[in-house]
């Protein structure tokens, strides 16, 4: 908000920091990926929204209103190479033969008792948010070193730094991916690809409370007999409740854009202050 002489106030102009950017956003048929894709389709940029469900990528297409000639949605399953390959080449292809950001915030959910998880079920959380994340990366680089002040968005989680009970598979996961986030900005810092990370936490979405559209975003699913006792301090200290989706895409919508054009090779959190 802007003060008059008057002492009136007059709404802020538009951010448009994405009017000549190029986006791929994985998720982006629910939650905090759709929403991501929302926000840089509304600061004006070409945006391609990525999902394996196809109902998921009917919901952003419809929510994007007046943007949606801007917006190109295709099907991709992170976990699976070859449907990497065919996405990445489509959406390069939608946005012109470009690409100048990435935001990788596909990804599962699973909880359990650790002594009764299976090893099928522990590799599949690993496969889809960790394996699926340096595929996306790796298949997006050649693209990227052609683009425009290039960035890359990964999702890690405040489970990959605090006691999150139940979810020892997630945890590894979201820990991998923001170890891979350092590497990966070491690596390209020269390129001029710029990797960083957020972390969300007590956020409330699709992947949170199990009503994702997406079939790569459900609900964490709390064994039966969960000691509720140890989620007492996962609660936000600014006392606002869990945050919507929207509170995280803004931030991303920050970190990929000219905004955060001296950020890389480091993580935000953004949980309301439940972790200090």
């Amino acid at each position: 908000m802007s003060t008059t002489p008057t002492g009136t106030h007059t709404p802020a102009a538009p951010l448009t920091r994405y009017a000549n950017r190029r986006a791929l956003v994985t998720g982006g048929g629910s939650g905090i990926g759709q929403a991501t894709a929302l926000r840089m389709l509304a600061e004006g940029g070409r945006v391609v929204a990525a999902d394996v469900s196809e109902a998921g990528l009917a919901d952003t297409l419809r929510k994007a209103g007046e943007h949606a000639e801007r917006l190109t949605t295709v099907r991709l399953d992170v976990s699976d190479e070859a449907s990497v390959r065919t996405a990445m080449a489509s959406a390069v292809a939608a946005l012109g033969g470009g690409l100048d950001v990435l935001v990788n915030a596909a990804g599962i959910l699973r909880s359990s008792h650790t002594h009764e998880t299976t090893l099928d079920a522990f590799n599949r959380v690993l496969h889809v948010n960790l394996t699926g994340t340096f595929l996306m990366i790796r298949e997006a680089i050649p693209a990227l070193l052609a683009g425009n002040g290039p960035a890359v968005v990964n999702f890690s989680s405040t489970s990959a730094m605090f006691a999150h009970p139940y979810m020892a598979a997630y945890a590894a996961s979201k820990g991998g991916i923001q170890s891979m986030t350092h590497a990966l900005a070491s690596e390209y810092a020269s390129q001029g690809i710029r990797f960083t990370a957020v972390q969300p936490g007590s956020i409330a979405s699709g992947m949170t409370d199990g009503s994702g559209a997406s079939g790569q975003s459900t609900g964490p699913g709390l064994p039966a007999d969960a000691d509720m006792a140890l989620f007492a301090k996962l609660s936000p200290a600014l006392g606002q409740g869990f945050a919507g989706p929207e509170t995280v895409a803004s931030v991303v919508a920050m970190l990929a854009s000219d905004d955060g054009r001296f950020i890389t090779g480091t993580e935000v959190r953004v949980d309301g202050g439940t972790h200090f």
